[in-house]
């Protein structure tokens, strides 16, 4: 289910289970994941791009595979605010994903556990996420080829972590 608060997003969620962040763009899909307390945000990679199946199958995957009950996307927000494109391909996106989501089986093949039904989605302001990203890894004296290798990722964590910083105060 797609929540446009994050008060009822948090609400929603199953206790115990971790979150993950997406970083939604045009060639990639950048991947963060919170530990089962939901206190740390943690870059884990970075998706490329192909057909909306193959990429919901994907993040099916990885649902599954670490226990995830909630998404938080990067909405791409105007500076001033408003919405524009992109905002709506992310939440055309979202509906897909949604839907996908809502069809595939509760387990992979020979798993004991595995949440990729029930999965709530919500939306987190993502202005200047990449900016502070590149910013860290500039800091970190990553190499031109490496930030490129790990940015989208990267960035996912950053939105993943503001979104669970709020759900903290909640």
């Amino acid at each position: 289910m797609i929540h446009d608060e994050i008060a009822e997003f948090a609400r929603a969620l199953t206790p115990g289970t971790a979150v993950a962040g997406l970083d939604y763009g045009d060639k990639t899909i950048g991947v963060a994941v919170s530990d089962t307390l939901r206190q740390v945000a943690t870059p884990l990679e970075t998706i490329r791009r192909k057909k909306f199946t193959q990429d919901a199958a994907k993040l099916g995957e990885i649902l599954a595979a670490r226990g995830i009950s909630g998404l938080v996307l990067g909405l791409p927000r105007n500076m001033d605010g408003s919405e524009g494109p992109r905002c709506q391909s992310t939440r055309a996106f979202a509906r897909n994903l949604d839907r996908a989501l809502g069809q595939m089986p509760d387990q992979t093949p020979g798993q004991t556990t595995g949440v990729a039904t029930g999965v709530e989605i919500t939306f987190w302001d993502e202005r200047l996420s990449t900016v502070a990203a590149q910013r860290a890894l500039l800091e970190a004296d990553a190499s031109r080829a490496r930030r490129a290798e790990v940015i989208d990722h990267v960035a996912a964590a950053y939105i993943l972590q503001g979104a669970l910083d709020r759900m903290r105060m909640l």
